[in-house]
């Protein structure tokens, strides 16, 4: 009978370990602050997360989502201290680098009475029965901004 005791908790273990092992560790970063070095910091981490092997993907709402426009402003652009990098430069270079998924919140373009064709190519609305089960999805952490 101990053998049976002492193995259950060791093939529950096994399987917790297998189960955790096929679960991918993705990220989904939110950001929704204005200021440029919060910005600037959010893509810095998601970057760093994903070269630590994450999936990541992001979401852009309210002031943040300017750094997804076509024209967007000299805050989303501009060069950060202290390597130069630029909020909209950094998440162009993760898009096209790894593969990193941008969305814009789904009230973002009718909020601004615009249409998906100001976004940068590649950025897109994102649909809020999909994200909210991204956030809840087994695996996921969220970094929000």
């Amino acid at each position: 009978m101990k053998p049976i005791r002492l193995a259950a908790p060791l093939l529950a273990l096994t399987l917790a370990g297998a189960v955790q092992a096929e679960t991918p560790n993705r990220l989904l970063t939110i950001l929704t602050a204005p200021e440029p070095q919060t910005q600037l910091m959010a893509m810095v981490l998601t970057m760093n997360a994903i070269a630590a092997g994450a999936e990541a993907e992001m979401l852009l709402c309210g002031p943040a989502g300017d750094i997804a426009l076509k024209e967007a402003p000299a805050t989303a652009t501009a060069g950060q201290p202290p390597k130069g990098a630029s909020p909209q430069g950094l998440m162009k270079t993760m898009m096209e680098k790894s593969g990193l998924k941008v969305q814009v919140c789904a009230i973002y373009l009718p909020g601004k009475g615009a249409e998906p064709s100001v976004l940068i190519d590649g950025v897109t609305p994102a649909a809020p029965d999909v994200m909210g089960a991204a956030i809840v999805a087994p695996g996921t952490s969220v970094l929000s901004f």
